[in-house]
C-alpha cells in the first residue's frame, strides 16, 4: 500500500484542505483495462493558499508536519498488521476518554484514583480534551513533562513539586504502556522519556521550644492560630482541617477521635487525638457546622500567619502545612515507633514517613558535633 497527501484548494475560502490518499493496488476487467484501487481519509488540517504574513507561513509548516506524521503512523500500523506484529491500531481513540476509563477502574483505591485524576486535569490543561493517540508522539510526551516543571500550578498558585511532576508524567507513561496493551497504538512515544528527578526537600517545622513559645503569642486571626496549633498537635492536613466539621469529632472510651475521609487520598481515617488538641476545638456546635468557622486560605493568612511566627520570634518560612510536619519530627523524637507515625499521618507507604527520621538523623549529627574540644 502507498500513501500520499493530498491538496485541494479552495476558490472561496482562500484555503487548501488535505487528505490522505491510499492506493490499495489495481485489478483488471475481462478486457485487461487497469482498475486503480484508492481510498482517501480527509484530514483535520488546512493550509493558507497564499500565505502572506509569518504567523500564516509557520500555520503551514506546522499542520504539513502533523499531517506526514499523521501519514507516517498510518503506513506503520498497516505494515505491523500486514506482518502479523500486532492488530489493527485504533490511533483515533480520544485520549482523555481513555484515562478516564483507566481512573474508573481505580475508584477502588481512593488514594491513587485521586492522583490519576489530578494528572488527567493537568493533561487537560496542556493539551484539551480533543486529543487523539495519533498525535501523541515523543514531542508530545516532552512537551508535557516541560509544562508540569514550568507552566502548572496547584490550587494556591504555586508551582508543583518535583515529585508530583514526577507522579503525574509517570501516569501518562502507564496510560500510554497499557494503550499498547489494548492494541491502540504500536509502540509508547514515552519509552525514552524521563520523569522529573525527585530531590530530596528541606521540611521546615517547628521545635518544641518554639511550639511554646508561639503558643503564648496572639495571632491576627485567632482562628489560624487555633487550627496551625491543631495542627501541629494531630498532623492533619490544612484541607482536612478546614472541612472538618462537628460530627466528625466522636467520642468513643474516653478519648476524642476524628473519623473523616482524607481530602488528598480520598483514604478513610480514624485519629485519636490528645486532651492537649481538643481544647483547640472549642465549644462543640452542631453536628454539620464546621469546626473551625471562618478559617480561610490567602496569601493575606499566609503573611497574617509568618507575622505571627516572627513575633514569637521565630526566624522560619512558615506555611500551615508546616503544622503537619511539625506533628511528625516532634512524635518520632520523643520516641514513637515510625510505623506508628506513618498512620496517624495517615500514610499509605513507609518510605513517605522516612524523609521525617532522615531529618532527626541530621539533627542527631549536628547534636554530637557540639560538644566542644577538650
Amino acid at each position: 500500500m502507498e500513501i500520499k497527501i493530498r491538496k485541494r484548494e479552495s476558490a472561496t475560502t482562500g484555503k487548501t484542505s488535505l487528505s490522505l490518499e491510499y492506493y490499495l493496488g489495481y485489478t483488471k476487467d475481462e478486457n485487461g483495462k487497469i482498475k486503480h484501487k484508492r481510498k482517501f481519509e480527509t484530514l483535520e488540517y488546512f493550509l493558507y493558499t497564499h500565505p502572506k504574513t509569518a504567523v500564516e507561513k509557520d500555520h503551514n509548516k506546522t499542520n504539513l508536519q502533523m499531517a506526514e506524521a499523521v501519514k507516517a503512523k498510518r503506513l506503520l500500523a498497516f505494515q505491523n498488521k500486514q506482518y502479523g506484529f500486532t492488530v489493527d491500531f485504533k490511533i483515533r481513540t480520544n485520549l482523555v476518554e481513555y484515562i478516564r476509563g483507566l481512573i474508573e477502574q481505580r475508584k477502588e483505591s481512593p488514594g491513587n484514583w485521586g492522583n490519576w485524576d489530578s494528572a488527567l486535569k493537568h493533561l487537560i490543561a496542556y493539551a484539551g480534551e480533543d486529543t487523539t493517540f495519533e498525535t501523541v508522539d515523543k514531542e508530545f510526551v516532552t512537551g508535557f513533562k516541560k509544562y508540569l516543571e514550568k507552566d502548572a500550578r496547584t490550587k494556591s498558585n504555586t508551582r508543583l513539586s518535583a515529585s508530583s511532576q514526577s507522579s503525574y508524567f509517570l501516569k501518562l507513561k502507564a496510560a500510554l504502556n497499557q494503550a499498547v496493551e489494548d492494541g491502540i497504538i504500536p509502540h509508547s512515544p514515552a519509552v525514552h522519556v524521563k520523569p522529573a528527578k525527585i530531590e530530596d526537600i528541606h521540611r521546615e517545622y517547628l521545635t518544641f521550644e518554639e511550639l511554646q513559645r508561639l503558643s503564648k503569642v496572639d495571632c491576627k486571626f485567632p482562628v489560624l492560630k487555633q487550627a496551625f496549633l491543631f495542627s501541629c498537635l494531630t498532623g492533619l492536613r490544612w484541607s482536612d482541617i478546614q472541612k472538618l466539621t462537628w460530627d466528625e469529632v466522636q467520642e468513643l472510651d474516653g478519648m476524642t477521635r476524628i473519623v473523616f475521609r482524607q481530602k488528598k487520598t480520598k483514604g478513610f481515617e480514624y485519629l485519636d487525638i490528645s486532651d492537649q488538641a481538643v481544647k483547640y476545638l472549642g465549644k462543640r456546635g452542631k453536628p454539620d457546622e464546621r469546626v473551625f468557622i471562618a478559617l480561610k486560605y490567602s496569601a493575606w493568612h499566609n503573611m497574617a500567619l509568618q507575622r505571627w511566627c516572627m513575633d514569637a520570634g521565630i526566624n522560619k518560612t512558615i506555611t500551615f502545612h508546616c503544622g503537619r510536619h511539625t506533628f511528625a519530627v516532634l512524635q518520632l523524637s520523643l520516641g514513637t515507633e515510625i510505623y506508628t507515625v506513618s498512620k496517624l499521618l495517615g500514610h499509605k507507604e513507609l518510605k513517605t514517613t522516612q524523609v521525617y527520621a532522615r531529618i532527626l538523623d541530621e539533627k542527631k549529627r549536628e547534636a554530637v558535633n557540639k560538644i566542644p574540644e577538650l
